[in-house]
């Protein structure tokens, strides 16, 4: 398909689905004003309205609804395509829309991210970090890295590892003498805890199940939880990946150690397509090798 074409119609097709030119400019890196001639320059050529204007939202137009539904196949065909040429050539190339969870970002991608841009010139990363559910369909992502399978028919799930959790504190806190205190006598100390995340403690030698106290403190973001329990605020139950370096050095100290957390499982998360492009999968197997490094070293 024609650069420009296939430009013109992913234009329009954004527009669309978020519902505002203004949008569609933020999330493609374009001005307002450039989307807004590229829908002038399309109107013109059809020689139709597309979009019923008004100064708060934009609508489709019957012919706009009809350009609308044959953009998304053309689209859909010029990708099916494209993707099967990739793997022909065995050879990733094009932008990889990844989103993973906010605490990723503090290292646990940089060696797969640096492997994926060195070794494949044509290919590169939009990378958005997350902690809230990601609509991968509507947002045009090709991969996202999840804690936990997610239940839509509409996507495919592939695990990538299993990470053991650990209960922590900041040296400098009061718990840090009292870490060997079973999760019960824990209540005089701030609990931090995710919105999306409860999990029970086994005792390593009965097997004795044991619940924490409420949090005082819910936090939707795992790497602010991590930011608070490393300036004193509080214990938080915490991803041992993401502070293992705390903990090696002795700015975290472990609590319960006699009581053990259950693994959390990291899927690499994908829509459901007939064809997985060559740069999704590369990126995938990238993935699992270095997370399995990850593993081995916990």
């Amino acid at each position: 398909m024609n650069p420009k074409l296939f430009r013109s119609l992913s234009i329009f097709v954004r527009i669309v689905e978020t519902g505002s030119m203004s949008k569609a400019a933020h999330e493609l890196a374009m001005t307002t004003s450039a989307v807004s001639q590229q829908i002038k320059q399309i109107e013109l050529d059809v020689n139709l309205s597309l979009f019923n204007r008004s100064p708060r939202e934009i609508t489709l137009t019957e012919a706009g609804e009809l350009y609308y539904q044959s953009c998304l196949t053309i689209l859909a065909a010029a990708q099916h395509t494209s993707e099967k040429l990739q793997l022909l050539q065995n050879r990733p190339s094009g932008q990889l829309k990844l989103v993973a969870p906010v605490g990723f970002g503090g290292g646990i991608l940089s060696e797969p991210l640096k492997q994926l841009t060195d070794q494949y010139p044509d290919f590169d990363v939009q990378l958005s970090l997350s902690d809230e559910p990601v609509d991968l369909i509507k947002s045009g992502v090709d991969l996202a890295i999840a804690i936990g399978p997610l239940e839509e028919s509409n996507l495919v799930s592939r695990a990538l590892a299993n990470w053991p959790l650990t209960l922590c504190v900041s040296k400098n806190h009061a718990l840090a003498n009292s870490y060997l205190l079973p999760p019960n006598e824990l209540s005089n100390f701030t609990r931090i805890a995710h919105t999306t995340a409860e999990f029970p403690l086994t005792n390593i030698k009965d097997q004795q199940i044991a619940h924490l106290p409420k949090p005082r403190i819910v936090v939707n973001n795992m790497h602010s939880i991590i930011q608070l329990v490393c300036d004193g605020v509080g214990y938080a139950i915490l991803p041992k990946p993401e502070v293992k370096s705390l903990l090696d050095n002795g700015e975290l100290i472990e609590v319960c150690p006699q009581w053990q957390l259950p693994k959390y499982s990291v899927f690499a998360i994908t829509p459901q397509r007939d064809i997985l492009a060559a740069k999704t999968t590369i990126a995938i197997e990238i993935l699992k090798l270095h997370f399995d490094k990850i593993s081995a070293a916990l």
